[in-house]
Protein backbone atom coordinates (compact mmCIF):
# COMPACT_ATOMS: atom_id res chain seq x y z
CA UNK A 1 0.00 0.00 0.00
CA UNK A 2 1.30 3.58 -1.09
CA UNK A 3 0.97 5.90 1.81
CA UNK A 4 0.67 9.71 1.02
CA UNK A 5 2.71 12.40 2.99
CA UNK A 6 2.66 15.45 4.25
CA UNK A 7 -0.85 16.45 2.88
CA UNK A 8 -2.65 19.74 3.97
CA UNK A 9 -5.80 19.41 5.72
CA UNK A 10 -7.49 20.22 3.27
CA UNK A 11 -5.76 17.43 0.44
CA UNK A 12 -6.17 15.26 3.63
CA UNK A 13 -10.17 16.00 4.16
CA UNK A 14 -10.65 15.72 0.08
CA UNK A 15 -9.31 12.26 -0.03
CA UNK A 16 -11.08 11.20 2.90
CA UNK A 17 -14.59 12.71 2.34
CA UNK A 18 -16.14 12.82 -0.98
CA UNK A 19 -18.02 16.13 -0.57
CA UNK A 20 -15.03 17.48 0.38
CA UNK A 21 -13.13 16.49 -2.97
CA UNK A 22 -15.82 17.62 -4.55
CA UNK A 23 -15.99 21.26 -3.04
CA UNK A 24 -12.31 21.54 -3.82
CA UNK A 25 -13.05 21.40 -7.20
CA UNK A 26 -16.17 23.62 -7.23
CA UNK A 27 -14.31 27.30 -5.94
CA UNK A 28 -10.69 27.86 -4.46
CA UNK A 29 -10.65 29.61 -1.02
CA UNK A 30 -9.44 32.95 -2.59
CA UNK A 31 -12.84 32.04 -4.80
CA UNK A 32 -15.01 31.86 -1.79
CA UNK A 33 -13.52 34.36 0.37
CA UNK A 34 -14.36 36.82 -2.00
CA UNK A 35 -18.29 35.85 -2.43
CA UNK A 36 -18.69 35.75 0.93
CA UNK A 37 -17.12 39.50 0.91
CA UNK A 38 -19.47 40.49 -1.85
CA UNK A 39 -22.45 39.28 -0.37
CA UNK A 40 -21.39 40.83 3.18
CA UNK A 41 -21.24 43.83 1.35
CA UNK A 42 -24.94 43.76 0.31
CA UNK A 43 -26.15 42.90 3.64
CA UNK A 44 -23.89 46.43 4.67
CA UNK A 45 -21.39 45.02 6.17
CA UNK A 46 -19.36 48.46 5.44
CA UNK A 47 -21.24 50.17 7.84
CA UNK A 48 -21.07 47.76 11.28
CA UNK A 49 -19.31 49.00 13.77
CA UNK A 50 -15.90 47.40 13.12
CA UNK A 51 -15.71 46.28 17.43
CA UNK A 52 -19.01 44.87 16.75
CA UNK A 53 -18.92 41.12 18.54
CA UNK A 54 -19.50 38.53 15.90
CA UNK A 55 -19.51 34.99 15.50
CA UNK A 56 -20.14 33.28 12.19
CA UNK A 57 -21.87 29.77 12.69
CA UNK A 58 -21.43 26.52 11.09
CA UNK A 59 -18.09 28.30 10.01
CA UNK A 60 -16.27 25.54 8.53
CA UNK A 61 -12.72 26.18 6.94
CA UNK A 62 -13.19 29.80 8.28
CA UNK A 63 -13.34 31.84 4.88
CA UNK A 64 -16.26 33.73 5.81
CA UNK A 65 -14.26 34.81 8.97
CA UNK A 66 -11.19 35.59 6.26
CA UNK A 67 -13.70 37.93 4.52
CA UNK A 68 -15.16 39.22 8.04
CA UNK A 69 -10.99 40.38 8.25
CA UNK A 70 -10.64 41.70 5.42
CA UNK A 71 -13.49 44.55 6.27
CA UNK A 72 -11.54 45.08 9.51
CA UNK A 73 -13.44 43.84 12.36
CA UNK A 74 -11.92 43.23 15.36
CA UNK A 75 -13.66 40.96 17.57
CA UNK A 76 -14.65 37.57 15.39
CA UNK A 77 -15.21 33.84 16.74
CA UNK A 78 -16.16 30.95 14.21
CA UNK A 79 -18.16 27.83 15.83
CA UNK A 80 -18.27 24.54 14.09
CA UNK A 81 -19.07 20.42 14.87
CA UNK A 82 -15.93 19.87 12.88
CA UNK A 83 -12.61 19.94 14.08
CA UNK A 84 -11.34 18.69 11.05
CA UNK A 85 -12.52 21.72 8.90
CA UNK A 86 -11.46 24.47 11.69
CA UNK A 87 -8.26 23.04 11.43
CA UNK A 88 -7.89 24.64 8.45
CA UNK A 89 -8.68 28.02 9.45
CA UNK A 90 -5.66 30.63 9.26
CA UNK A 91 -6.82 33.88 10.84
CA UNK A 92 -7.26 35.73 13.74
CA UNK A 93 -10.67 34.76 15.23
CA UNK A 94 -11.21 32.41 18.11
CA UNK A 95 -12.92 29.26 17.00
CA UNK A 96 -14.60 27.00 19.33
CA UNK A 97 -15.38 23.01 18.49
CA UNK A 98 -19.53 23.03 19.21
CA UNK A 99 -23.03 21.99 18.64
CA UNK A 100 -24.87 24.94 17.08
CA UNK A 101 -27.92 23.85 19.42
CA UNK A 102 -25.88 24.14 22.14
CA UNK A 103 -23.81 27.26 21.93
CA UNK A 104 -20.54 28.10 23.91
CA UNK A 105 -21.42 32.31 24.84
CA UNK A 106 -23.35 33.72 27.40
CA UNK A 107 -26.74 35.48 26.90
CA UNK A 108 -26.89 38.75 25.25
CA UNK A 109 -23.04 38.45 24.31
CA UNK A 110 -22.87 39.05 20.57
CA UNK A 111 -23.98 41.86 18.25
CA UNK A 112 -23.94 39.75 15.01
CA UNK A 113 -24.31 35.82 14.19
CA UNK A 114 -23.92 34.76 11.04
CA UNK A 115 -24.32 32.04 9.04
CA UNK A 116 -23.66 30.91 5.33
CA UNK A 117 -24.90 27.97 3.95
CA UNK A 118 -25.26 25.98 7.36
CA UNK A 119 -28.67 25.41 8.82
CA UNK A 120 -29.74 23.26 5.78
CA UNK A 121 -27.29 20.46 6.90
CA UNK A 122 -29.24 19.75 10.25
CA UNK A 123 -30.47 16.28 10.62
CA UNK A 124 -34.39 16.95 12.10
CA UNK A 125 -36.92 19.61 11.35
CA UNK A 126 -38.18 21.63 12.86
CA UNK A 127 -36.63 20.28 16.12
CA UNK A 128 -32.89 20.96 15.09
CA UNK A 129 -33.48 24.05 13.49
CA UNK A 130 -36.19 25.65 16.44
CA UNK A 131 -33.37 24.58 19.06
CA UNK A 132 -30.55 26.45 17.00
CA UNK A 133 -32.91 29.89 16.52
CA UNK A 134 -33.36 29.07 20.24
CA UNK A 135 -29.86 29.66 21.16
CA UNK A 136 -29.01 32.49 18.48
CA UNK A 137 -31.41 34.41 20.16
CA UNK A 138 -30.05 33.74 23.81
CA UNK A 139 -26.72 34.98 23.08
CA UNK A 140 -27.78 37.80 20.72
CA UNK A 141 -28.31 41.54 22.31
CA UNK A 142 -31.31 42.91 22.50
CA UNK A 143 -30.70 44.61 19.23
CA UNK A 144 -28.72 41.86 17.96
CA UNK A 145 -29.01 40.87 14.31
CA UNK A 146 -29.00 37.41 12.93
CA UNK A 147 -27.43 37.27 9.29
CA UNK A 148 -27.63 34.54 7.16
CA UNK A 149 -27.92 32.86 3.88
CA UNK A 150 -29.51 29.35 2.87
CA UNK A 151 -30.04 27.78 -0.19
CA UNK A 152 -33.77 28.36 -1.80
CA UNK A 153 -36.45 26.30 -4.25
CA UNK A 154 -36.48 29.53 -6.33
CA UNK A 155 -36.74 29.15 -10.46
CA UNK A 156 -33.10 29.69 -10.90
CA UNK A 157 -32.26 26.75 -8.41
CA UNK A 158 -35.01 24.44 -10.04
CA UNK A 159 -33.20 25.50 -13.07
CA UNK A 160 -29.52 24.63 -11.83
CA UNK A 161 -30.94 21.34 -10.68
CA UNK A 162 -32.18 20.38 -14.08
CA UNK A 163 -28.59 21.33 -15.59
CA UNK A 164 -26.74 19.21 -12.59
CA UNK A 165 -28.97 16.05 -14.23
CA UNK A 166 -27.45 16.63 -17.56
CA UNK A 167 -24.69 14.20 -17.98
CA UNK A 168 -23.27 16.31 -20.85
CA UNK A 169 -23.11 19.40 -18.64
CA UNK A 170 -21.50 17.40 -15.87
CA UNK A 171 -18.90 16.05 -18.45
CA UNK A 172 -18.06 19.25 -19.87
CA UNK A 173 -18.44 21.27 -17.01
CA UNK A 174 -16.02 20.61 -13.98
CA UNK A 175 -17.85 23.26 -11.36
CA UNK A 176 -21.52 21.39 -12.33
CA UNK A 177 -20.02 18.14 -11.76
CA UNK A 178 -18.46 19.13 -8.64
CA UNK A 179 -21.84 21.30 -7.58
CA UNK A 180 -23.98 17.81 -8.38
CA UNK A 181 -21.68 15.79 -6.62
CA UNK A 182 -21.87 17.72 -3.38
CA UNK A 183 -25.81 17.62 -3.43
CA UNK A 184 -25.83 14.05 -4.45
CA UNK A 185 -23.92 13.69 -0.66
CA UNK A 186 -26.15 15.91 1.07
CA UNK A 187 -29.03 14.48 -0.53
CA UNK A 188 -31.15 13.82 2.39
CA UNK A 189 -30.77 16.88 4.28
CA UNK A 190 -30.72 19.15 1.19
CA UNK A 191 -33.94 17.50 0.20
CA UNK A 192 -35.65 17.99 3.67
CA UNK A 193 -34.74 21.83 3.42
CA UNK A 194 -36.35 22.86 0.39
CA UNK A 195 -39.28 20.14 0.51
CA UNK A 196 -40.18 22.35 3.82
CA UNK A 197 -39.43 25.57 3.18
CA UNK A 198 -43.09 26.60 4.76
CA UNK A 199 -41.72 24.98 7.96
CA UNK A 200 -38.50 26.64 7.65
CA UNK A 201 -40.09 29.93 7.59
CA UNK A 202 -42.07 29.70 10.28
CA UNK A 203 -39.74 28.22 12.80
CA UNK A 204 -37.65 31.33 11.94
CA UNK A 205 -40.28 34.20 11.98
CA UNK A 206 -40.96 32.76 15.40
CA UNK A 207 -37.74 33.88 16.97
CA UNK A 208 -36.63 36.27 14.52
CA UNK A 209 -38.29 38.94 12.77
CA UNK A 210 -36.95 40.66 9.41
CA UNK A 211 -35.18 43.42 8.61
CA UNK A 212 -34.04 42.42 5.43
CA UNK A 213 -35.15 39.42 3.52
CA UNK A 214 -35.11 38.41 -0.01
CA UNK A 215 -35.77 35.22 -2.05
CA UNK A 216 -33.70 35.01 -5.22
CA UNK A 217 -31.14 33.76 -7.14
CA UNK A 218 -31.69 30.28 -5.22
CA UNK A 219 -30.86 31.60 -2.28
CA UNK A 220 -32.90 32.79 1.29
CA UNK A 221 -31.02 36.36 2.35
CA UNK A 222 -32.05 37.14 6.11
CA UNK A 223 -31.59 39.69 8.36
CA UNK A 224 -33.08 39.77 11.23
CA UNK A 225 -33.52 40.41 15.30
CA UNK A 226 -35.36 38.53 18.17
CA UNK A 227 -38.85 38.83 18.52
Amino acid sequence: MKLVRNLSPKCAAALEDPWEAAYARFETPEEEIEKFAKRLRKFGAARWPRDARIVELFCGRGNGLRALERFGFTQLEGADLSPTLLAQYRGTAKCHVCDCRRLPFENQSKDLLIVQGGLHHLSVLPDDLAQTFAEMRRVLTKDGRLVLVEPWLTPFLRFVHKVCEIRLARRISDKVDALATMIEHEKRTYDQWLGNQKLVLATCYAHFRPVQERFAWGKWSFIGMAV
